[in-house]
């Protein structure tokens, strides 16, 4: 989707990317050090923003209507405009992005939280799947990867080498161990053992707790909070069939459209590319499908093999991608986010910088 009236992100701020934490499930806790942050550097107040929207999960956090409990974090004086999706923040992104199109309001402010250690998260993701035909097999998304991965395998779509290529780059950009010894070459990630055949524990986004959140601004307002904004160019969104049975798992179309409408087809230009692949094989699908080629670097801040928090990890990526736009080390760039098991769901926007 594009538009005349320019909309850029202007701010990003996330937590500490934890294995654990001992706060409640609200996110509260995540997300006033967030806010704060970002109301600092931007020299913003809470009544600055003209709309709030939160991305998170009931099921993720155990009780209905999560999303309230975290509204303690904005402050319920004076009454706020606030809307929520039940997916990962990046869609929040996109509902407050045309929020701001419609001429409503000036600023957003987009946010993100899920604490994935308070409960067995690969079990709880099986709710994602479809209601009646497979969540009742209780599948879990690490078993759903495999199967995506040893399709892929089998029809020599990727190798093994390529998933621990992926897996090196990852670690060696973020500092990943997994609490072990850090890898130092393919072949002795290939040593180590399945955890779920054909995935290995590097080939496996870690569990982690966290939140982010991301401020929007239009036109001139923008210029004035930013002084090189992350101008969203482009922002699609699409999905595919919840019935695995149904679809190529080994190729990701709604990605491949999305990123044509976002890019304008052109995807060569992009300097930076942070994408949303919980498994290095999806990193692999993903890749092709938005047409990224070598002269791209992808995920320089680790991606989500180096820290997954849910439902915050996809707007992360739109975060990490504007910051180089911020300090001028990018003018191009991309993001990619995705929601719902074996790449069911997937967003991408495109930031620029403008002189």
């Amino acid at each position: 989707m594009t538009s005349d009236r320019a909309v850029a992100v202007v701010g990003f701020e996330h937590a500490p990317h934890v294995r654990r934490t001992d706060g409640t499930t609200n996110g509260v806790e995540m997300l006033m050090p967030c806010f704060h942050r970002l109301y600092d550097e931007l020299g913003l107040q809470q009544t600055d923003i003209g709309f709030w929207c939160s991305g998170s999960s009931d099921y993720l956090a155990g009780r209905a209507f999560s999303f309230i409990s975290a509204i303690d974090s904005i402050g319920a004086v004076p009454p706020i405009n606030e809307s929520h999706v039940e997916m990962d923040a990046a869609w929040a992104l996109y509902e407050a992005y045309i929020k701001i199109l419609t001429g409503e309001v000036e600023t957003a402010l987009v946010y993100g939280f899920g604490k994935s250690s308070a409960g067995t998260l690969r079990r709880v993701l099986a709710l994602q799947t479809d209601p009646y035909s497979v969540a009742p097999l209780w599948p879990d998304s690490v078993s759903i990867a495999g199967l995506q991965a040893r399709l892929g395998l089998d029809a020599n779509k990727w190798t093994a080498e390529q998933m621990a290529q992926v897996a090196l780059e990852s670690m060696t950009a973020a500092g990943r161990t997994d609490s072990e010894k850090p890898a130092k070459s393919i072949d002795e990630l290939l040593e180590r053992p399945y955890f779920a055949d054909p995935l290995r524990r590097h080939d496996i986004a870690p569990i982690t707790d966290g939140a982010s959140a991301i401020v929007l601004a239009a036109g001139d307002r923008a210029r004035e909070l930013r002084e090189n904004p992350a101008w969203i160019t482009g922002i699609e969104h699409r999905i595919e069939t919840p019935v695995l049975g149904a679809r190529d798992l080994t190729t990701s179309p709604s990605t491949a459209a999305s990123a044509s409408a976002a890019t304008g087809g052109d995807a060569g230009s992009i300097e930076i590319a942070e994408i949303h692949a919980p498994f290095t094989h999806q990193q692999l699908i993903l890749t092709e499908a938005i047409g990224l080629g070598d002269r791209t670097k992808v995920n320089p801040s680790g991606g989500p093999l180096a820290a997954n928090p849910m439902f915050s990890a996809g707007l992360e990526r739109i975060g990490f991608a504007a910051r180089h736009i911020f300090d001028g080390s990018a003018q191009r760039v991309l993001a990619h986010a995705t929601s719902g098991p074996a790449l069911q769901q997937n967003l991408v926007a495109v930031l620029e910088g403008r002189s």
